[in-house]
């Protein structure tokens, strides 16, 4: 039983490291284009539907919560359609390992929302902002398995998650725009990246 234990777990690690070293095709360039559709819309909703988000903050991040939901099941619809379709051997050890790159930073952010939400409230303009830095981290954390050319993503959520941060900071106000069109923006150019490093280019980094 011990030389069949030992086996299995060196089948796992063996996997592992195969999918470390495999260009990620989970990422659709349509399904992320489409989440930056559903940013956008969602800023349009809350510009015409909430007249004023520092009033009532909670309808303001519970729209940004369904967007975000709504955007992970098309992400994730899609990453495994196309990892079945392209990593069929490897498919369950590459989404464990796209998981564990984005966990950190999605931990972090709902971390921060509740740590904020229940004693710095007055704080929660910083929301947006920090959001989006977050997810400039989890794309950088990606940039081992994705087209490295997807750092510019990253680079693009960086600064305007610090752009936002500058701008909030003088109003102390929430606006769906500082949230739909850094988002919008960010997600059109990294199914852009996705669709150009598509192909063979993508084992090519």
């Amino acid at each position: 039983m011990r030389d069949l234990d030992k086996a299995l777990a060196d089948i796992i690690a063996i996997r592992s490291q195969l999918a470390a070293g495999t260009a990620f095709r989970g990422y659709g360039p349509a399904a992320v284009a489409a989440t930056g559709v559903v940013a956008l819309v969602s800023a349009i909703l809350q510009f015409y539907w909430l007249d004023d988000p520092s009033r009532d903050p909670i309808a303001f991040f519970a729209g940004w919560a369904l967007a975000a939901v709504l955007s992970a099941v098309i992400i994730w619809t899609e990453m495994w359609a196309r990892l079945r379709r392209h990593h069929s051997g490897l498919a369950d050890a590459m989404i464990h390992q796209a998981i564990e790159q984005f966990l950190p930073a999605g931990v972090a952010g709902v971390l921060l929302a509740a740590m904020l939400w229940k004693f710095a409230p007055e704080a929660l303009w910083m929301l947006p902002g920090l959001w989006q830095i977050l997810v400039s981290l989890g794309i950088f954390a990606s940039v081992r398995s994705l087209p490295r050319t997807v750092a510019l993503a990253g680079a693009w959520y960086f600064v305007a998650g610090f752009a936002v941060l500058i701008l909030a900071s003088q109003s102390h106000g929430l606006s769906p725009w500082t949230m739909g069109l850094p988002f919008a923006v960010g997600q059109s150019l990294t199914a852009a990246i996705l669709y150009f490093a598509s192909g063979e280019t993508d084992a090519d980094r």
